[in-house]
């Protein structure tokens, strides 16, 4: 099944039709700064080294009361415990939301890394959520419920739990007042948000974009893919194998500073070379068994790059462990690839970080990102026994190698997917 929740996709008819017959573009779009925030770590430093040493990170939620949960385990993050906004008053800052929270500590990475003091001269910022700050509308049901005479804060909770509030507030904490554009397609919001950044360069509507997603736990979620018995028993995804038996939910939040290459100050990390969206319009929660949605992402997001299959070095997969999904985009990148598919690394990160909802695509964007820069691939671990469906090379372990292009692919409910190609930094 296709493995992600979400508020709606927007006016999404017109968006495919522009985006997804996409042709060579000479517009090359520099990366100069990423930032991320997992379950495996806070910042590049620290996820590097754990998917160097084939870490997991799942544990036992304490965020939320899971005993009437068959599921109980999560890749949860550990956040630190001093204050991260220093323009918000502190009554202000008990309505920022863990999600808010790790995008700012990724935005500060990110613009660290570019040598960017500040937000000034970036043109805008696109944001992809699948959740938003839902910890805030759970909050505001619970006292509705169990106390409605009160209603102290409640109008804060009901204003805050709102996505563009919390886009807002950090907008406040960087004193820039520039465009914000919130982008919820599911778990492939991350994606379409550095996607759509990337096309704000190439159509010239803007010169420097950050962009990236995020998603906190949050217990109406948990419990959602608790019901529909997507979650995992164990509690540990193993995408691709054989007796795969669902998905491990997580948390977490990447950006990505986009620049044209004509205005970029600092020397390029990568470049997005390809973008490409889709809807297979199959099943609200389940994905077309083809895989033809995901089949014509990859096919032009390549297209957009100017690359064919033989020349991806490594695929990033949306690979969450259920049934219906590994199955689907295996059949899709066999289709995609042809003869090549043999020969072409393929893993999956949520095997070691859970499906991190609307921060999945752009979280796994920078871990591609981060493979191109250092030269390596990361495992797709628990596999016991690989699916006979897969015909790539399963990279089961962290593997060194030579990359020249990684593509990663971001599938969500409702048949959206999504599709970004990286090339590596030129010498």
């Amino acid at each position: 099944m296709n493995t992600c929740v979400g508020r709606s996709t927007f006016h999404t008819t017109n968006l495919i039709q522009f985006l997804t017959v996409p042709s060579p573009n000479s517009q090359r779009i520099a990366i100069t700064g990423a930032g991320i925030v997992s379950p495996l770590g806070l910042g590049w430093q620290a996820n590097e080294a754990s998917l160097a040493a084939d870490r997991t990170a799942f544990r036992p939620v304490e965020l939320f009361d899971t005993s009437g949960l068959l599921t109980k385990t999560a890749g949860v993050v550990d956040l630190p415990t001093e204050p991260l906004f220093h323009r918000l008053s502190a009554h202000k800052q008990t309505f920022i939301d863990r999600g808010t929270r790790m995008l700012l500590i990724a935005i500060r990475e990110a613009l660290a890394q570019a040598g960017r003091p500040n937000m000034e001269g970036i043109d805008a910022m696109v944001i992809g959520s699948s959740a938003g700050a839902m910890v805030l509308g759970e909050a505001y049901f619970d006292h509705a419920l169990h106390d409605p005479r009160r209603i102290p804060s409640q109008l804060s909770r009901a204003e805050h739990y709102q996505p563009q509030r919390q886009m807002s507030c950090l907008a406040t904490e960087f004193g820039w007042r520039g465009p914000v554009i919130v982008i919820s397609n599911a778990c492939a919001s991350g994606a379409n948000a550095i996607g759509w950044a990337a096309d704000m360069i190439r159509s010239g509507r803007a010169k420097r974009v950050l962009a990236g997603g995020y998603d906190a736990l949050a217990r109406l979620v948990f419990a959602g893919f608790d019901t529909l018995h997507a979650l995992a028993p164990s509690g540990i995804p193993r995408p691709f194998d054989a007796q795969r038996d669902g998905l491990a939910l997580g948390e977490g939040a990447a950006m990505m500073l986009l620049e044209a290459e004509e205005v970029r100050q600092s020397a390029a990390l990568g470049e997005v070379s390809g973008y490409s969206t889709a809807t297979d319009l199959h099943h609200l929660t389940q994905p077309d068994p083809a895989g033809k949605a995901a089949i014509r992402t990859m096919t032009a997001a390549c297209a957009q790059a100017g690359v064919v299959p033989e020349q991806i070095g490594y695929i990033n997969s949306h690979g969450t462990g259920t049934p219906f999904n590994d199955a689907a985009e295996a059949a899709a990148i066999a289709a995609w690839a042809g003869d090549a598919v043999s020969k072409i690394p393929v893993s999956s990160t949520k095997s070691s970080m859970g499906h991190l909802l609307g921060g999945a695509g752009a979280v796994e964007a920078v871990l591609c990102l981060m493979a191109l820069q250092g030269q390596w691939m990361p495992g797709s671990l628990n596999v016991r026994e690989v699916d006979p469906a897969v015909s790539f090379d399963l990279v089961r372990q962290f593997r060194r190698a030579p990359l020249e292009y990684a593509l990663t692919n971001s599938f969500g409910f409702g048949g959206t997917n999504a599709t970004l190609v990286l090339k590596r930094r030129a010498a």
